[in-house]
């Protein structure tokens, strides 16, 4: 079944002074698709996501969601049309409560807050145990819930996570791919940036891999995991 068009990066170029940081990437994520980015620290994959809500502002190229041209728009505008970046180290409030966190998390949702707040405990019953208490006093495992399910409040059409296993124990890092399993069951499109090439590739439908700030190989996750050069670089073959 053919999928919708969702993001579409045509030739993107992003540098921090004299470093290009980004050379000429291009990519898609469809509707209802995990698409995962995957390569070494230092890649470029966290400022490709940070540049589709230009935060990073691009240099050249075009980036598209939902058919508008976002590559110039405010970032408040981005995240506003539907996209929810859950970042590297988490981002949580420490000294707010659980639930002030997914309150701030569903600034620009014009739904039901009810409905989204039952929808995230539902999927972290931790959260609804400990919602009057302060974020930074939670487990490493309990802030990174906490941070994918802020994310969630604003009910994305496009959930971006960068490096979301980072410095959690194996046993959570499955528990949470458990859950993007289940969100993506239920309709959400993933585009997941992740050192754990593994994990990744086993959860995503289409790969990319970055090397230097250029995407060197991309295809269908099985064909990735098949692949010798991904298999010598990336997954420990």
């Amino acid at each position: 079944m053919e999928r919708n068009n969702i993001l579409k990066i045509e030739n993107l170029h992003v540098s921090f002074g004299p470093v290009k940081a980004i050379r000429g990437v291009s990519l898609e994520v469809n509707e209802g698709e995990i698409v995962v980015l995957i390569g070494a620290n230092g890649a470029g994959k966290t400022t490709l996501l940070e540049s589709i809500l230009n935060i990073n502002p691009s240099r050249e190229g075009s980036i598209c969601f939902m058919e508008e041209d976002i590559t110039r728009k405010k970032t408040e505008h981005i995240v506003a049309s539907g996209i929810s970046l859950i970042p590297e180290g988490r981002g949580i409030l420490p000294l707010m409560t659980v639930m002030e966190n997914l309150q701030l998390g569903a600034y620009h949702f014009k739904g039901n807050l009810n409905k989204s707040l039952d929808m995230v405990y539902k999927l972290f019953p931790v959260l609804r145990k400990r919602n009057k208490q302060m974020a930074g006093t939670l487990s490493g495992g309990e802030q990174q819930m906490l941070s994918l399910a802020r994310g969630l409040m604003s009910a994305p059409k496009l959930l971006m996570l960068d490096e979301p296993s980072l410095g959690l124990a194996p046993v959570v890092v499955n528990e949470l791919f458990q859950i993007l399993e289940v969100l993506n069951n239920s309709g959400y499109t993933i585009l997941l940036s992740e050192q754990n090439a593994k994990i990744a590739l086993e959860l995503g439908d289409l790969g990319y891999v970055f090397e230097t700030g250029n995407i060197v190989m991309s295809g269908d996750t099985e064909e990735l995991q098949n692949n010798p050069r991904v298999k010598e670089a990336y997954l420990g073959v």
